[in-house]
């Protein structure tokens, strides 16, 4: 299976454009005879899926948005007869009405080795023992995980989510290697495997987590309880589900497999195309996706595309870690805010943790902002507090209130943190 990821016959950077060129002219025709979706919305927009060749030419190409894929609920966008799908995910609806994704048995195949070049990419092989956190059934992840470790040749131990008691038996019992999840997960487990005094009987040697945005303090808390290397994988259910993009050991940004995605990265204002380099949301464009292929998808995610080639020797190119969404942003006092930002601000105060919430209200007409972070015990807190609400006005340009609170005051999850409660009416 390591065959899979060889990099020594990989494309460079131009023969990467000449690649992803020929699938794109072999894709637009292919999804403007097999989608009755597509071909309505290139007709209106007058574009020939002919004269679409380069990677200049997509800018001419529509947008698709998650509330194409709502309105197309539930097989809307469809490119292939039913009775080639074989499965179906879908997105959890918590916002609206759900995705209903279908994946053909190619679908399904370049899912898994996409999954498993991941898992590759961070170090396991067919020795390893993995513990599979995140859930199954119609949402993507804990399905998509196991595909890849199953077709790497590792063990999975499909635990899914919660029952933290079981989880660490199984942890234990069966000497995982690997855990996998969000990274709240990661770190409940991690404090709780700590406060147990269990450090020294755990085999965890990595942690792949995702599903949400987390920053380099967490990062090193759960690294340092669990005294594991971690890596942050990316992926959207619309897509295929986790195991679009990863970290390698390296850690300078986010490997994506160029055969299977064409990566754009726009003004999420103007919808304009951004160089490399650039600061934007990312689209993207599903080159070998059969069942619902996306031409163009906002993935509402803020990243960049990365220049520079990764020491690690990889061709794959890099996307940086995802800052927040565009839907994330906070806009107070005329200044607009990601959470991430905030987790690059903790990261330079010394003294704060990495668990934080974000509190906005408004007060006789005025916006307020107050940020509620842990600290380290052994820290004065009011330095803490001083220190971080320096930060913040030097870095993010606004003035914030600052509340210290001990470590482990603020709730863990077993899903993903919630940190922004926005209370203004």
């Amino acid at each position: 299976m390591a065959l899979m990821i060889k990099t020594e016959n990989r494309p460079g950077p131009d023969r990467t454009l000449h690649l992803q060129g020929h699938k794109l002219r072999e894709l637009l025709p292919a999804v403007y005879q097999n989608s009755p979706f597509y071909r309505r919305k290139l007709d209106d927009c007058g574009v020939d899926p002919c004269s679409i060749k380069t990677f200049s030419d997509l800018e001419r190409l529509p947008f698709t948005t998650k509330s194409d894929l709502r309105t197309g609920y539930p097989l809307g966008l469809l490119a292939v007869p039913e009775e080639q799908v074989v499965r179906i995910h879908s997105s959890s609806g918590t916002t609206g009405k759900p995705v209903i994704v279908p994946y053909t048995a190619n679908d399904v195949s370049s899912w898994a080795e996409m999954m498993a070049r991941c898992l590759a990419m961070t170090g396991v092989t067919g020795l390893d023992r993995v513990q599979i956190t995140p859930g199954y059934g119609l949402w993507t992840a804990g399905t998509g995980f196991q595909a890849g470790v199953e077709r790497l040749g590792a063990m999975a131990i499909p635990t899914g989510p919660g029952n933290t008691e079981k989880q660490i038996e199984m942890m234990l019992d069966l000497k995982t290697t690997v855990l996998i999840g969000t990274s709240s997960y990661g770190l409940l487990l991690a404090e709780e495997i700590h406060k147990r005094g269990l450090s020294d009987r755990i085999k965890l040697v990595r942690g792949i987590f995702g599903s949400e945005r987390w920053g380099k303090k967490m990062r090193a808390r759960i690294e340092e309880l669990l005294n594991i290397e971690t890596f942050d994988i990316y992926g959207l259910t619309e897509i295929y589900g986790p195991g679009i993009a990863i970290d390698c050991p390296e850690h300078c940004g986010l490997h994506y497999w160029h055969d299977h995605l064409l990566f754009e990265i726009i003004d999420p204002e103007t919808g304009r195309q951004l160089q490399p380099g650039e600061q934007g949301e990312l689209v993207v464009t599903t080159l070998t996706k059969e069942g619902m292929p996306l031409l163009r998808y906002r993935t509402r995610d803020i990243t960049s595309i990365i220049t520079k080639r990764c020491p690690c020797g990889s061709p794959y190119p890099m996307i940086a870690r995802v800052l927040g969404r565009t839907d994330d942003m906070i806009k107070i006092k005329g200044v607009n805010i990601y959470p991430g930002q905030i987790d690059h601000v903790l990261q330079l105060t010394e003294g704060a943790c990495s668990e934080y919430r974000i509190i906005i209200s408004r007060k006789q007409g005025k916006d307020s902002l107050l940020i509620k972070v842990e600290g380290e015990p052994a820290f004065d807190f009011g330095k803490i507090s001083m220190q971080l609400q320096k930060n913040i006005k030097e870095r993010i340009g606004i003035i914030a209130g600052v509340e210290v609170i001990p470590q482990g005051t603020l709730p863990r999850s077993e899903k993903k943190s919630k940190r922004v409660f926005d209370c203004r009416e």
